[in-house]
């Protein structure tokens, strides 16, 4: 997909739909407010999609999967291999955040947008930008193009999901090594050292930690990503998986789709697309705070709160797709709760 990264037409959210949608919570018969940031979270989407009927009944969880060149630092626990497996059991719907999503009625949709190989898996698809990256240890992860290319692909399935009825997209990833390609990112947007933002990934012990970290700090030596430039950030130390993600945070302004961010890997990727389109903030609703230290840190800047925190770091989406029944729950209580006046009560005064 071709675009301008600087003139991309952003949806503005729509304050007199939003004020209904809060309207209609503060009638129903409960405190004022009383489920806290799921109510903000109809609001933003009502605000969103220009409506307050809001409708997420159609829902997908997109899987972009990819290979990073880091893996050969030993920086996890498995080989990249991994990466191809996982994405093959998405395709047949048996891995664990299909599990997840089945009873809950979320599409899963697995996508390689750059693997090394690409699993003989039907319904796995293919956006494949290159067979992996470089190693960020010893040089930049791909180039400026490959990354606005990887950008465009997000920005693309986006329209494609809505055209084919999707009103809610969940973000997932799956690359062995993303934990480090995310946090080297990190580091840079926050001026924060690897022994602050590094952390375990997959459950790495004591000594591969340290490596990790040691291999965090060698890869922002050598690159020197400019943190006035993300998509300079991301070209030289991100994944294209994080690159992808960065597309649909962007396609969901673009095309009023809300988007849910994940986890770490996810919460990288929603921060990088801020900065590049600040309004694109607007689309994005955040899951859960996971236990890898970037994510609170990320979260925080950009001012989101997210309703779970639960020590999650699972990845695959899985986080992503815990959001989605609490907020089914909500809206059957917004789109049918009594109301003040059907119970014949005085309405709880809106307090400043």
């Amino acid at each position: 997909m071709e675009f301008d990264l600087d003139n991309l037409v952003i949806a503005r959210q729509d304050v007199a739909a939003q004020a209904r949608a809060r309207q209609r919570w503060n009638a129903i018969a409960k405190p004022i407010g009383s489920l806290g940031l799921l109510e903000d979270a109809v609001v933003s989407i009502a605000g969103l999609v220009g409506s307050e009927n809001v409708d997420i009944s159609r829902r997908c969880l997109v899987v972009l999967c990819a290979d990073n060149g880091v893996v050969a630092e030993g920086v996890s626990q498995c080989g990249q291999e991994v990466t191809a497996t996982v994405a093959a059991s998405i395709a047949q719907g048996i891995s664990s955040v299909c599990r997840m999503c089945a009873p809950v009625h979320i599409d899963c949709v697995g996508v390689d947008i750059g693997m090394v190989s690409h699993p003989d898996q039907p319904g796995l698809l293919s956006h494949r930008v290159a067979a992996g990256t470089a190693n960020i240890a010893e040089g930049p992860a791909m180039t400026r193009d490959q990354a606005l290319q990887a950008i465009g692909v997000g920005i693309e399935l986006v329209g494609e999901l809505k055209s084919q009825g999707y009103q809610l997209i969940a973000t997932g990833e799956m690359g062995i090594g993303n934990t480090t390609t995310a946090t080297a990112m990190a580091c840079v947007f926050t001026g924060m050292s690897p022994e602050q933002l590094v952390g375990r990934g997959a459950g790495l012990s004591d000594e591969g930690l340290a490596r990790k970290r040691a291999v965090v700090a060698r890869a922002l030596s050598v690159n020197q990503a400019r943190a006035d430039d993300p998509l300079d950030v991301l070209a030289k130390l991100g994944g294209l998986d994080i690159a992808g993600l960065v597309g649909l945070f962007l396609g969901g302004a673009v095309h009023r789709v809300p988007v849910v961010i994940d986890g770490a890997i996810s919460v990288v990727a929603a921060y990088c697309a801020s900065l590049m389109q600040p309004e694109c903030l607007a689309a994005m609703l955040p899951s859960h705070r996971s236990s890898e230290p970037i994510a609170g840190v990320l979260l925080d800047r950009m001012g989101l709160r997210p309703p779970i925190d639960a020590g999650l770091h699972l990845g695959e989406g899985t986080g992503a797709a815990c959001l989605v029944p609490l907020l089914d729950m909500a809206l059957s209580l917004y789109r049918s709760g009594t109301t003040f006046e059907q119970c014949g009560m005085e309405p709880y005064e809106v307090r400043p």
